[in-house]
């Protein structure tokens, strides 16, 4: 199989005064094109400075990092910035959506930064907003659409750009028990066409969708194993 995330002997260390935490302690992983993996443990296990580094929102103190064969590890902001923008598709608790801006511009909003033109962005936004059940609903602006709407919004924008990778970082956070597992219904949909997805919870319940699980602990490691029974 192809990996499409390497990484090896990764170290975070942060400064908090006079002390030194660290967040992640030698974490060596690979994740493969199409599987769907959920990254999990509790509040200071390292999961969200994990996602940081694989999201090229952050770089490591050690360690390389090699996302589809590029070293990432050591890039300045720009190449970062640049990266995110063709690799990563992000999917946040809180939406992250513009609220002056209709769903449909939210979604053009990755083709703008990429150059895309004008009537190529619209017609390859509202493909995505159809694939995700939001036809109806493409001119309402995030304060007129319900908490699951706005997710399905942000998860259109994040694949826009088609991705290597979608990463979500607690995408039911914000939800409802019955919402949160339409928009898991619709993560099952968007794996099964053969995107790599990596969730970030710290749910039990969300993270049996996925068909892989790893959970830290104290910046390592502690569990990497497939799940015999997904959900869906």
């Amino acid at each position: 199989m192809e990996s499409v995330i390497r990484l090896k002997d990764i170290v975070k260390n942060y400064q908090v005064g006079t002390q030194i935490v660290r967040a992640l302690r030698k974490v060596s992983l690979d994740i493969f094109r199409g599987e769907y993996v959920a990254i999990m443990g509790a509040s200071g296990s390292g999961k969200s400075t994990l996602m940081n580094i694989i999201g090229c929102l952050d770089t490591p103190t050690a360690g390389s990092y090699q996302l589809n064969g590029k070293d990432v590890s050591q890039l300045n902001d720009d190449s970062l910035a640049e990266i995110r923008n063709t690799e990563i598709g992000f999917v946040f608790q809180t939406f992250n959506l513009l609220p002056r801006y209709s769903a449909l511009e939210n979604v053009m909003l990755p083709l703008i930064y990429a150059g895309v033109g004008k009537a190529r962005r619209e017609e390859v936004a509202t493909g995505h907003l159809i694939n995700v059940g939001l036809q109806e609903r493409m001119e309402h602006k995030p304060n007129e659409l319900s908490g699951g709407q706005r997710q399905r919004v942000a998860v259109a924008r994040a694949l826009v750009n088609n991705p290597s990778i979608l990463l979500a970082d607690e995408p039911t956070g914000n939800l409802d028990s019955k919402t949160s597992e339409e928009i898991m219904k619709l993560f099952a949909d968007i794996h099964s066409k053969g995107n790599t997805i990596i969730l970030v919870t710290h749910e039990e319940d969300i993270a049996r969708h996925a068909h892989r699980i790893i959970k830290l602990k104290d910046g390592v490691i502690e569990h990497d194993y497939l799940n015999p029974d997904p959900i869906y």
